[in-house]
């Protein structure tokens, strides 16, 4: 059977797959529709192995909370922006996101291997192969973490559409509009300035010696400091290892909406507008493509090798 323009691209449209990737699956189907998109869908993990090298460092993070007290972000990647903001692949994310929140697995490779809950007939990973084949990139569900507040609330903020994703988990006897909003700005906070910690409570021994060493060595070597004694050096690491704690520290941070308070004081505040107890007991932030390398890409020359100049 002769397969026509109007047939691949009615097929692209069914599928999302590619043009070349359509009309093969035509051909080898002999023109039937519904065999073709099977043909693709069955393709789908060949394609999604020959993508698997290629470097996925955009895409999207995505937050759920069920009832205030369960809640999950996920992040999954894509190979380029536009994928990212294509509404079947937000879908897609979305629906991860979903299965995080009502997931059990502790790691990516039980969470991989869980019913897709959209479809228990797959996989998650199966569902993902699925949509390597249909979009036509590599795709990555990077990571998730699922929240669980036992004796409060968990609240989430979405940054840039989806470029950061933050939860915040607190212990609190009072769980209303007010506080939820107040640990919300608390989220917006740690999507701006990336804390490490909540508090240095959480901040070990180990930790603070490599930072002093650290900041050791360059006193040591900055000439301004030539001549100076130990001592005075000692008490001036003392001082710039104070400043850095308190800036990887939440509730040390100067409270970004009132430079005159810090997390600490604006929760405390926050507590006691609402006649609660209130402690930050956790955080979770995503920010998408954060430690993978991107491979730079002259986009002109990628448009010319594909027109075969």
């Amino acid at each position: 059977m002769a397969i026509t323009a109007s047939m691949v691209k009615e097929l692209r449209e069914i599928s999302g797959a590619g043009m070349m990737d359509c009309k093969k699956a035509l051909t080898e189907t002999d023109g039937d529709m519904d065999a073709a998109v099977e043909y693709l869908r069955k393709n789908g993990q060949a394609k999604a192995e020959k993508k698997a090298g290629r470097i996925a460092a955009e895409g999207l993070c995505k937050v759920v909370v069920k009832n205030d007290k369960v809640a999950a972000v996920v992040e999954v990647n894509s190979e380029t922006d536009f994928v990212a903001k294509n509404a079947d692949f937000q879908s897609f994310v979305a629906a991860v996101a979903e299965q995080a929140v009502e997931s059990d697995a502790a790691d990516m490779d039980a969470f991989l291997a869980e019913q897709w809950n959209a479809d228990v007939a797959k996989t998650v990973k199966e569902a993902l192969v699925e949509k390597v084949a249909i979009i036509g990139e590599n795709l990555s569900i990077r990571r998730f973490e699922k929240v669980v507040a036992e004796n409060g609330c968990v609240v989430s903020y979405l940054h840039g559409g989806g470029r950061i994703g933050v939860l915040v988990e607190a212990d609190t006897d009072v769980v209303n509009d007010a506080v939820k909003e107040g640990l919300t700005n608390v989220a917006m906070q740690i999507a701006a300035l990336a804390p490490k910690y909540v508090s240095q409570d959480e901040i070990s021994e180990e930790y603070k010696e490599h930072e002093k060493g650290i900041l050791l060595e360059q006193a040591k070597n900055d000439p301004k400091n030539a001549g100076k004694s130990d001592d005075i050096i000692s008490k001036m690491i003392i001082g710039r290892l104070n400043k850095e704690l308190k800036e990887v520290c939440l509730l040390d941070q100067a409270y970004v909406k009132d430079g005159d308070l810090t997390v600490g004081k604006y929760v405390a505040q926050l507590a006691k507008e609402n006649n609660a107890n209130i402690t930050v007991k956790k955080f979770v932030r995503f920010e998408t493509g954060e430690g993978i390398e991107k491979k730079e890409e002259d986009f002109a020359a990628e448009v010319a090798k594909q027109m075969g100049q």
